[in-house]
């Protein structure tokens, strides 16, 4: 029996050629990859069999320019890589389904969840999960310290945020106050500003400072929202907010914590996890629901989420081999120097 040629876009693609190609070794020939960017200076575009330069996500003109190209190319299923596009994509999936297009977001109050670190942290509180003490107002954080029940240093960072924008280590009261100020200033300065827009008085977390060892996973579920598997890296280095080298490991306690996370959100494919055991306890720091950055080193071990979801979008099972990774794989990641054509201008 012939098999459906599939259609795929990637909004928000930027650097993420690799994931381009992983779905094209994925289709086999048997279907095109496409890339969306609101910049034309981007590998993915590079990459990708078409690449297409889209209005800013926050433009009147975004979802209407998106819903166009879908129609016009006959996507069969729309994917984001980016935090901050998800929660427009999620509003609009009704829209996408009208012209035949999936999107492969999770629902609009989960990405919410995700986004929004205050609210991951009320969901972690309210399902019983290891919280990391926690504070919107310095004022509190402060009151905390001064009644010992923690001590500096204190991390500060956007309440929307992603990667390592505007995240400070303070070390007293003083630098508390001047890392709050300057980064309520720089969200405002940047694409953060959008999110942070619905309580910009609020939009600054402050978080004890956890030592211990760091862990990303990849929580996968099929396209219902139903458990498949979990896939633990072991953090051995990191380069600007992003896990730089990885080992694949298993751990039972941590693959049981993902386990009943991802009952709890039943998110669609991929939800990115780090992790961090602190004096033997796991605190998850964020939920990402999304493919992340540590999606490689997943791939690079045996698993393959770009074929998964192409059976599943096709209605067939998914190879079980698919989810298996090998135990014991060590990746690091490489700077490779690509040439820009700029055909996409």
């Amino acid at each position: 029996m012939e098999q459906k040629p599939l259609r795929f876009l990637f909004t928000s693609a930027g650097r993420r050629a690799y994931l381009i190609r992983y779905f094209q070794e994925a289709l086999k020939g048997n279907g095109r990859v496409y890339a969306a960017n609101s910049s034309p200076v981007s590998t993915a575009l590079e990459a990708a069999d078409e690449g297409v330069v889209t209005p800013l996500i926050y433009d009147d003109g975004y979802i209407p320019f998106l819903l166009d190209y879908c129609r016009k190319h006959q996507i069969d299923a729309l994917m984001s890589l980016f935090d901050i596009d998800l929660p427009v994509l999620a509003r609009h999936k009704a829209d996408f389904a009208a012209v035949g297009t999936r999107v492969l977001v999770s629902d609009p109050e989960l990405v919410d969840v995700c986004n929004d670190k205050w609210k991951t942290c009320q969901f972690l509180r309210d399902n019983g999960f290891p919280l990391i003490p926690t504070w919107l107002d310095p004022e509190e954080a402060l009151a905390a310290v001064r009644r010992g029940e923690v001590s500096f240093p204190l991390i500060v960072k956007p309440r929307w945020g992603m990667g390592s924008l505007s995240i400070f280590t303070a070390d007293s009261e003083e630098e508390l106050r001047v890392f709050y100020e300057k980064v309520r200033r720089e969200i405002f300065r940047s694409y953060l500003k959008y999110e942070s827009a619905f309580e910009p008085e609020r939009c600054v977390l402050i978080q004890k400072r956890m030592e211990g060892q760091e862990y990303g996973l990849d929580n996968i579920d099929d396209l219902e929202g139903r458990y498949v598997t979990t896939v633990l890296r072991k953090k051995l280095a990191m380069r600007s907010g992003e896990t730089d080298c990885a080992e694949i490991v298993e751990d039972p306690q941590l693959l049981a914590l993902a386990r009943r996370l991802a009952g709890l959100t039943r998110h669609v494919g991929v939800m990115d996890l780090d992790l961090i055991v602190s004096d033997g306890i796991p605190y998850i720091l964020e939920m990402n629901a999304r493919f992340g950055g540590g999606y490689p080193f997943s791939h690079l071990a045996g698993v393959n989420m770009p074929a998964a979801i192409t059976a599943w979008l096709r209605g067939e099972e998914a190879d079980p081999a698919f989810f298996r990774p090998r135990i014991g794989v060590v990746g690091q990641k490489d700077i490779v120097l690509l040439e820009l054509s700029r055909k996409n201008e």
